[in-house]
């Protein structure tokens, strides 16, 4: 699996002209999926977010988790994650799970997601045509890959 979060004071995602899912102060996750991906990545990749200390403590230090200042998620699958440009400028999606893997696997994590954290978990409609509205705060902006657990 493998993500791009980022701290927001605001974010939504809209289809159709119509909001489905909205969240105040929070995290912004996109996330890719792919075949090899296990329940085992879903359970590491939650722990991980979960306890990712990115929002500001009094002193200005990026210490405290969504936890510790009552922020939610807002999840969006983005198979464009897993994108190579390697050949031509076409960008080819081979590493991308299918539908029928990356559904269930989307709904597990959001699931596990609400269950570690006890947090508002927002979404958007796998597959949909999205448009995503936030308001990046810092910027910070986070990288998380379960294949390179730096």
């Amino acid at each position: 699996m493998r993500t791009v979060i980022q701290r927001v004071s605001q974010a939504s995602v809209s289809i159709n002209n119509t909001i489905e899912g909205q969240i105040g102060k929070g995290m912004l996750i996109l996330l890719g999926i792919e075949a090899e991906d296990t329940d085992a990545d879903i359970d590491w990749l939650v722990n991980k977010i979960n306890k990712l200390r990115i929002f500001s403590d009094e002193n200005d230090k990026m210490n405290l988790s969504v936890e510790d200042v009552k922020g939610d998620f807002l999840v969006i699958s983005q198979f464009t994650l897993y994108a190579s440009t390697k050949k031509g400028n076409r960008p080819s999606y081979l590493r991308s799970a299918k539908p029928d893997i990356a559904i269930p696997m989307y709904e597990k994590f959001l699931l596990r997601l609400k269950e570690v954290s006890g947090r508002r978990v927002e979404k958007g409609i796998f597959g949909a045509d999205m448009k995503v509205s936030l308001l990046n705060d810092g910027p910070v902006t986070i990288q998380i890959d379960t294949r390179n657990k730096e």
